[in-house]
């Protein structure tokens, strides 16, 4: 389907890798594995076409059709949500419109007749007919309620965007995806969801992730990029580690064979250099050192990294007490009847689709919000770790990346600053970086570290794994499981969770319902439950009916002051959504001329770098916006 021949990639007069020789068949699901900045979505943009190799060449079966998960969350805003997922086949979409402005013609003559006629059989050969009831299923797969399928793109969230370009790049039978984190944003049952639609999937898929538990589940071939060349292990994920263990190990030996012979080598040739009778033979082996082909040794593995939070200064045992607590906002409610409590070295997580309430009680016990129902009550001598995605407020712009952390260190572990940036891919040159040019990945993963220095008895962390690669993730989570205080996680990564947390608390259906056990084990019973609930014929759902209704309805002056705070909300959201193209625009040309680039300009480097770190502010303030829009509206 697709075969990449002698494919090189170079930016800046380093190569990013080359020689690369591929193909990638029907019936797998390829893993496109690699550290940040291996070059992995690179690769992926250069098989759509969308970015130009160096050299090589990439060929697609032209009887195939290809399609593509959209990085862009605002290029629909303009169309609906039917439209925008049918999209995914063009071709489906462009004869739905022609037949309309045919249909819609006045004067409909014999030919437009004929036409007519042509692309009705090409819509039913299309299988045309079921598109919408196929959009519906996808959208409601991936957990969105199908009464937003005629709204408009510019009206939805952008955690429900992500999740309506997903749908667009699975819609209408595609013979070949590309997905770049496909599960970004995405909730526990979304994911699974999206497992069962890739594993009964015949065509090929390739994708990049960052969530081992997902790869395991779906991934035949594992592609991995290192070193500047690609690899294509023949097996899946969990198997693909094993066979790269073996490898890394004969790659060492071999490292280290070389190593002795180029040292004997050079022995050699410093002892007679100056003897005229061996002055053939030195200039031999000068030869031999120049052709020699040196081999390098991949990183070694950052989990066996002894990286830790300090100690945790003793707590009261009981941290924290919900009691039936609830939020809403105006008349929006988002969940109520919160009521269980957090004793000291608990290790929790908590779970649920998006727009449930998670980060909102994250927010609550931080005491960023106050609860509408019931009460929350922090414990005694509990001193509050907060991380979350919006973390760039707590850092100084024009301090570099060491002095962030070389300000709050204290005592031993300043020792270690750099292995501990190190690990979270804070490598050479990086160091030296202000944070003000940082991108926004690399500000959580330096808030992170931060995190790991100062004495907090209670961590409270939202999405801590997003921006991080499986090595970083693998540090995180061996350092939670040795921390001795207590620890709040809001993630729906299930291999981060596995063994580090002993309860799971689900938001669903405006409630919060505690589950005794790892996140496995929450995942068996939801799985029970949900199917009880289907042998039930969904009672539950109308049990919930009444529930629903009895949020009251808004006076008359209330709604008047609640549509002027949207209209000006979304005017803030669509103002910085604007700036946000542009900035996109503008970097976007800077990455053509890179690639086309044959020399380094400082220059050039210095006003892209600049432009990135504005549009990671302009996106900060956005996903303020937006989430203040999001609580105000309604999900």
């Amino acid at each position: 389907m697709i075969t990449v021949s002698n494919l090189g990639m170079q930016f800046g007069g380093q190569w990013l890798f080359q020689h690369v020789d591929l193909q990638f068949l029907p019936g797998n699901c390829y893993g496109i594995i690699g550290a940040n900045g291996a070059g992995k979505s690179t690769f992926l943009r250069i098989l759509t076409g969308e970015l130009d190799s160096t050299n090589g060449s990439v060929t697609i079966d032209p009887t195939k059709r290809v399609s593509v998960l959209k990085q862009n969350q605002n290029a629909y805003d303009d169309y609906t949500v039917m439209d925008t997922v049918i999209m995914g086949n063009q071709r489906l979409y462009d004869i739905m419109k022609e037949k309309d402005a045919l249909y819609a013609k006045e004067d409909f003559t014999d030919a437009d007749g004929v036409k007519a006629s042509e692309l009705e059989a090409e819509f039913a050969d299309m299988d045309g007919w079921e598109a919408e009831s196929d959009v519906s299923r996808l959208i409601q797969g991936l957990g969105l309620s199908e009464d937003i399928l005629y709204s408009e793109m510019a009206s939805l969230t952008a955690k429900e965007k992500v999740k309506v370009l997903l749908a667009q790049a699975l819609f209408g039978k595609p013979d070949i995806i590309l997905l770049d984190e496909p599960t970004n944003h995405l909730d526990i049952e979304s994911i699974q969801w999206l497992e069962d639609y890739l594993r009964n999937y015949n065509g090929a898929v390739l994708l990049i992730s960052h969530d081992r538990a997902f790869l395991d589940n779906v991934t035949t071939r594992t592609v991995e990029i290192s070193l500047g060349r690609i690899y294509d292990y023949k097996v899946p994920y969990s198997k693909y580690t094993v066979l790269r263990a073996e490898r890394r190990a004969q790659q060492l030996a071999a490292y280290e064979n070389q190593q002795r012979m180029i040292e004997k080598t050079e022995e050699f040739i410093e002892k007679f250099r100056y003897k005229p009778t061996k002055s053939n033979q030195v200039q031999s082996r000068i030869k031999q050192l120049d052709r020699l082909e040196r081999i390098e040794v991949e990183e070694e593995d950052l989990a066996t990294l002894n990286i830790k939070f300090p100690p945790a200064p003793r707590s009261g045992q009981i941290v924290a007490e919900i009691k039936e607590a609830g939020m809403s906002f105006g008349s929006k409610h988002v969940f109520s009847g919160a009521n269980f409590t957090i004793e000291r070295g608990d290790k929790i997580a908590l779970v649920g689709r998006n727009g449930e309430g998670k980060t909102t009680l994250a927010r609550m016990i931080v005491g960023q919000l106050t609860p509408t129902e019931g009460s929350i009550r922090v414990g005694a001598n509990v001193n509050i770790g907060y991380y979350a995605q919006n973390q760039e407020d707590l850092m100084n712009g024009d301090f570099t990346v060491y002095d962030t952390l070389d300000r709050v260190a204290v005592g031993d572990v300043r020792t270690r600053l750099r292995d501990i940036l190190g690990a979270f891919l804070f490598r050479g040159e990086d160091i030296d970086k202000k944070v003000k040019v940082l991108s926004g990945g690399e500000r959580a993963r330096l808030a992170m570290a931060r995190l790991m220095l100062e004495p907090y008895n209670l961590l409270i962390l939202d999405e801590p794994t997003n921006h991080m690669d499986m090595r970083s993730k693998d540090i995180l989570k061996n350092a939670i499981m040795k921390y001795d205080g207590t620890v709040i996680v809001v993630s729906h990564d299930r291999e981060f969770l596995d063994g580090m947390v002993s309860k799971v608390y689900e938001f669903r259906n405006g409630g919060v319902r505690e589950y005794l056990g790892g996140i496995y084990y929450f995942l068996e019973k939801r799985k029970l439950e949900s199917l009880q609930e289907v042998e039930r014929k969904d009672a539950p759902a109308k049990e919930a009916a009444p529930k629903a209704s009895s949020s009251g309805k808004l006076t008359y002056e209330q709604k008047k002051e609640q549509e002027k705070l949207l209209r000006k909300l979304r005017k803030a959201v669509e103002t910085i959504e604007a700036s946000l193209a542009d900035l996109e625009k503008k970097i976007a040309d800077y990455d053509r001329k890179f690639a086309e680039a044959t020399q380094y300009n400082e220059a050039d480097y210095k006003a892209y770098n600049e432009l990135k770190a504005e549009y990671d502010h302009q996106m900060h303030e956005w996903e303020k916006a937006s989430y203040e829009l999001e609580i105000t509206e309604g999900e």
